[in-house]
Parts: C-alpha cells; structure tokens; sequence
C-alpha cells in the first residue's frame, strides 16, 4: 500500500505541539462575535401565524427572509431551541458553493439529466445570495473568489484534467503554485466565479437581522416537542406554549427530525477543524494567496481551508467520524488525536510557517444524507414542509432550499420543485448496527483508494451500484 504525502512529508512532533499549544476548544467564529451577537427572546405563551419555522440554522432564517420578500403580509415566527446560528450555520469553513448536489460529479452520476439545469440552478442562486447580501448590507465578509481544488498525488492531476465543471479552469504545477505556494501541489482547477467565501456565523446573524427588520419575530431558548393536526394547520407545541400554524417549515436538519418518516434519513458526522493567528507581511508573503481563494484537495479523505478577513487560515477536514448511535454529543467534538492529524497535515502543505500557531479548534456534526446533498418533501397533508442532508454543503444550498420549501407549501410547479433530486426522496440510512458497520466500512474503504491511486475496492463499487457512492 502507498504512502501519502502527509505520510512522507511529516513534520516533527514538536513543530505540531507547539502550534495546538494553547489553542482554545471553541469555534473560532462565534467566539469572535460572542460580545456583540444579537439575543433574541423566548416564547413566553401561546401564540399564532401563518407560517412557523422550526430551527433557526441557514435553512430557516433564509426561509423566513424569503417568505417576508414573497409575501410582507404574511406573519411569520421562527422557533429555535438555542441560539441563531449556533450549530452547522456558524461554525463551518464558510465556503458558499454555487453546487446543490455535494460537487459536479455527485450530480453527473445521479441526475444526469437535471444536471444542465441543476447547475444553472446553483449559479441563479449563488447570484441571488450575492445581491441579498448588497441589497441588506449584511456585514459578513462575502467575497467572491472561487475556489481552487488540488492535486497533491499524481493520479488526482487527470481528475482534475478530466473535470468538466463550467466556468473552470486547468492549472498546472506551476500555474497552481503561482496562486498559492505549496510544494505538495501538483496541479490545480480553478472554479473562478461558483463559490464565495464568507464568515458563517456574521451570515446568520445578518440573515437573523434583516428577518426580523422584515417583519419576523424570532424566539431562541424554545425548543419543539411535537406537532400536532388541527383543522386549520399544524399547532407546534413547544415547552413554553403552543403556536398555531397554517404552515410550518421543518429545518432541523442533523437534530433529530420532528417526522417519524425522517428518523433514519440522516445520521450526524464530525467534522474537525483549526484556526491560526493572524500570519504576518512575511508569512503571507511566503505562500502568495493574493486572490484568496478557498482551497480544497480532490482525496476522498479531503483537507479544505481558506484565509480569513484578518489573515488568519482556517483548515479542516480529512477526518469525518460517525460514532455508534448517531447521537448528537458535545463529547464526540472532543478529539485531540484528529487535531494534531490535521495540525500535521497543514505544516506539511505549508512547511514555510512553521512555528505558526493555532488559536482555535473544534468540530461540529454534519447531516449526512445517503445523496449526500439535500433531500425535500412535505407532510401533513401538505401544511409541513422539509429539507435535511445537505452533508456539508448547506451555506449555499440552504437559500435555494428556502424557495424550494416556500414552493412546496404553496403547491406551485416550479423549474426548481420539477427536478428530480427535489421530487424523490433518496435512501434511508439503515439501523444500527448496520449503520456503523456500512459507514465505517466506507471511511476504511476510502482512505484504502486514497492510497492506491484512487482505485475502488468492491465495497465501493458495489455502494456505487445501488446509489450510495461517494463523489464530493
């Protein structure tokens, strides 16, 4: 079995030590709004609308900001049972990609032919993001630069060869290195206008913001504990009152769904990742990065990262743990080993910063789907609307979510409810063991291909038969 380069390149042990030294166990980007956040009332009592939102991630707030613009008379809340954009929505990478099926190959082998138009979809939407963003004045750090995969093993310089994403470009090695400076980079492709990078958590502040300027009053520290039917909607009972709703919108993603259908239809997998200090003139110097793209090699077992506002560099990835039960658990963030996987992964793309260090790390859980990208559908009797599964890719996706949601309970046929990844549902994860078993199974099985030029074993093949495999 081959080795890799994080495997031939590694850096001493005491270059990773010293830069995990100290760092603290939070989410860089909440922790660098904790004073200045919005807080938002609980429910206190009964009340009604005509439009409830459950979860006040990106998949909601976008939801009520689309549902003000759609129709200003329309009275909406949002219910969320801790804070705005405490979980996924403010503690990812921040990269906010045009794609809505988890990259262009995902889409090509599983709805090829929506792919034309799923593309154009994810372009429309990216672009509506964008002009939200400048319409409202949301203070998040958007900037459109793209991004820019890699190659850091020779068998991944023909993938990237072969990639016919629109609006891409082929870099060689040394075109790649001119952008960004690292000697692990073997070639590179472009993405020049489909991803904006921005700072998620100040995203759901702003969405939270300008909502509630629209009109939307919203309720934090208000959990939900069922729904239940009534002749006019859907009443949403939660521990300190009773809402009655004409519609309600489920955004709960990797918490558990309120739907009995959707219990088995995700399962929550960590992520990890690091945030250094500010780099210096010289430091940033030494690795170009001028255009600022965020970054992402093309392993199945993949590093992404991007340079923040302030210079600092965010990485994370590789490791994506499922543990037995598919329990959210603060305790599964917990995982020092991972930090100090990636802390060396980092010194050995970039082994000029050497006593660099990092000031932030943490982890967080993504709604994995078996798609791997969104799924949607409604329920009772067409009042409940929801989508889950976004598996890591719902910065972007969430907004175009929101209008496919407000779609479907208005009952209108839509270029965006017509395609087949919104029509049909994907398959469910099964119960454990089973879960723990496949998804297990499938991490081994990847990182084995990512050590041997990328070729499938049979548990890969045979997940690619039946609609399971994975392409990111």
């Amino acid at each position: 079995m081959k080795t890799t380069v994080f495997e031939r390149n590694v850096p001493q042990t005491a270059v990773v030590s010293h830069a995990l030294e100290g760092a603290a166990h939070r989410p860089f980007w909440i922790d660098d709004l904790k004073d200045s956040a919005t807080h938002y009332p609980q429910l206190d009592g009964d009340a009604a609308a005509d439009l409830v939102i459950i979860g006040g991630g990106y998949t909601g707030l976008w939801t009520a900001l689309r549902a003000k613009e759609r129709d200003p008379g329309r009275t909406v809340i949002l219910l969320e049972a801790e804070q705005v954009a405490w979980a996924a929505s403010g503690r990812n990478g921040g990269f906010c990609e045009a794609s809505l099926t988890h990259g262009h190959e995902n889409g090509k082998n599983r709805w090829p032919e929506d792919l034309e138009t799923l593309d154009r979809l994810g372009m429309d939407n990216l672009d509506r993001m964008q002009e939200a963003v400048e319409k409202y004045g949301m203070d998040c750090d958007w900037e459109r630069t793209g991004e820019l995969n890699v190659a850091v093993e020779p068998h991944q310089v023909a993938w990237l060869q072969e990639d016919d994403s629109p609006g891409s470009v082929f870099l060689d090695q040394d075109a790649v290195r001119a952008e960004v400076n690292s000697p692990t980079y073997l070639a590179g492709r472009w993405h020049k206008d489909s991803v904006a990078m921005v700072h998620p958590y100040k995203l759901g502040l702003e969405l939270a913001r300008v909502a509630t300027e629209l009109g939307v009053v919203i309720h934090e520290g208000t959990r939900v504990r069922e729904l239940k039917d009534h002749e006019l909607g859907v009443t949403v009972v939660t521990e300190r009152g009773n809402v009655e709703a004409g519609y309600v919108v489920l955004g709960t993603n990797v918490f558990p769904s309120l739907l009995k259908r959707n219990q088995l239809m995700t399962v929550p997998v960590y992520d990890y990742a690091l945030m250094t200090e500010p780099l210096s003139a010289e430091q940033l110097e030494s690795i170009g990065w001028s255009k600022r793209q965020g970054i992402g090699d093309v392993a199945n077992q993949f590093h992404y990262y991007r340079i923040t506002k302030d210079h600092r560099i965010l990485f994370g990835g590789y490791d994506a743990l499922y543990f037995w039960g598919r329990r959210v658990d603060q305790r599964h963030e917990y995982q020092p080993e991972t930090w100090e996987r990636i802390a060396s992964h980092f010194f050995t793309t970039f082994p000029q910063l050497e006593g660099l260090k990092f000031t932030h790390k943490w982890a967080g859980p993504i709604d994995s789907s078996t798609q791997f990208c969104a799924f949607f559908g409604t329920a009772r009797k067409g009042r409940v609307a929801y989508a889950a599964g976004f598996t890591g890719l719902g910065v972007g996706a969430t907004a175009f979510a929101a209008d496919v949601l407000l779609d479907l309970l208005a009952g209108l046929d839509t270029e965006r409810t017509r395609v087949e990844m919104v029509r049909k549902r994907p398959l469910p994860f099964p119960p454990e063991p089973l879960a723990s078993l496949g998804i297990n199974l499938t991490r081994w099985s990847m990182d084995r291909a990512d050590h041997n030029q990328g070729k499938r074993n049979l548990i890969l093949k045979a997940l690619d038969a039946v609609g399971l495999g994975f392409d990111s």
